[in-house]
């Protein structure tokens, strides 16, 4: 079920991992952000727009995780871009249907196994870089890449509408996931934030890859609580985060296993 955040933006969130698609409408159709996760969703989701009579006429992935990826036929034709970066990303990750079925063997692991349609995962176009907007026939949305998290990655800035589509990032129930396999994620990460602390004040809506929808002052008290995150990852320091420990979400106590992997690989990358 879609629900407006914002004038002309709505969201539609999963069951899986509370992960939010992010419909914004422009004078021809809508640009369709992250889809996902199930095919009965992605199929709810094309009803939804079929009856509003709303064509999908661009989509984005603003990163290259496989659940930020994907696609239904019901969905249409319509362009699929990403970063330049994020698009060479999944042409390494997805080169043949053998990535797939990777997928689908890990997704065996989950509630959603056999849900997922991967047919169409991936087929996105790589926008050329410096790329500064989607180009699209509706409300400007500007592109702010980074590194954090993953290659490529992008938020969305939909300022006429006081959106930040976040990405990965700007969670409520998760930790800052940081790309442990880049040259520096640690500052690859600060920088990121100091790029999204740059517009949080044109946004009085934030919508992250997973968690709930922030209002009024969320943007940057959600930046603010991730920085001392990754400060306290970069100094050695025990995070005083809600999202790990006894104060986590019900549900969501994985995220404190999340973390601790991501303190060993640190120590394991600054032991070499």
């Amino acid at each position: 079920m879609l629900r407006q955040v914002a004038d002309g933006v709505l969201v539609h969130e999963s069951a899986f991992v509370q992960s939010n698609a992010v419909v914004v409408r422009g004078r021809d159709g809508v640009l369709l952000i992250d889809p996902g996760v199930t095919g009965a969703e992605l199929g709810c989701l094309a009803d939804d727009l079929g009856e509003a009579g709303l064509p999908v006429v661009a989509g984005f992935s603003t990163h290259p995780d496989w659940d930020h990826l994907l696609w239904h036929a019901r969905l249409g034709q319509a362009p699929r871009y990403g970063t330049a970066r994020c698009a060479a990303a999944v042409r390494d990750q997805l080169p043949d249907a053998e990535a797939k079925e990777r997928i689908a063997e890990h997704l065996l692991e989950t509630e959603i196994a056999g849900q997922v349609p991967l047919d169409l995962l991936g087929l996105i176009t790589g926008l050329p870089a410096g790329t500064t907007q989607i180009p699209w026939d509706g409300p400007r949305a500007r592109l702010i890449e980074h590194q954090a998290h993953a290659p490529g990655h992008a938020a969305l800035l939909i300022a006429e509408r006081g959106v930040l589509v976040a990405g990965d990032m700007l969670s409520d129930v998760l930790v800052p996931m940081l790309d442990l396999d880049g040259a520096d994620p640690i500052e690859d990460y600060l920088a990121a934030l100091r790029l999204l602390e740059e517009v949080a004040g044109q946004a009085g809506v934030v919508v992250p890859g997973h968690g709930s929808v922030g209002g009024p002052g969320q943007a940057q008290a959600r930046i603010d609580q991730d920085r001392a995150y990754v400060l306290a990852l970069r100094d050695g320091r025990d995070p005083d985060d809600p999202r790990i420990g006894p104060s986590a979400r019900p549900g969501w106590e994985w995220v404190s296993d999340v973390h601790t992997g991501q303190l060993q690989r640190l120590a394991r990358r600054n032991a070499r």
